[in-house]
């Protein structure tokens, strides 16, 4: 059984930052691309960073110069490091495959940037 948990969130301040944290558990997780995604209330859920099984990234441009993802493959984590947070930043942060798999979506953590 496959499982994502998302720890990290929590309330910051705008221009603070967070680090995210995801723990995988059930999958070969070194083989996978792995993504951070993104829900604001009322919006659809995207894409905030990819990351490949040796560390290469792409980010969302809202998000480019902010935020880092990495991974730790002897743990089965991924990471993502926000900095310069902005308001607009307040979502739902989850991690999945890249592309997702729908039965994969655990249920994330809260970021919420405001003053």
């Amino acid at each position: 059984q496959v499982r994502l948990v998302e720890s990290g969130g929590g309330l910051v301040q705008p221009g603070g930052s967070l680090r995210l944290s995801c723990a995988a558990s059930g999958i070969i997780f070194s083989i996978y691309v792995m993504g951070w995604y993104r829900q604001a209330p009322g919006k659809q859920r995207e894409l905030v960073a990819r990351i490949t099984s040796a560390g290469k990234t792409i980010y969302a441009d809202s998000v480019k110069g902010r935020f880092t993802a990495s991974r730790d493959n002897a743990k089965n984590t991924v990471y993502l490091q926000m900095n310069s947070l902005k308001p607009e930043d307040t979502a739902i942060y989850y991690c999945n495959t890249f592309p997702p798999d729908q039965e994969y979506w655990g249920q994330g953590t809260q970021v919420t940037v405001s003053s």
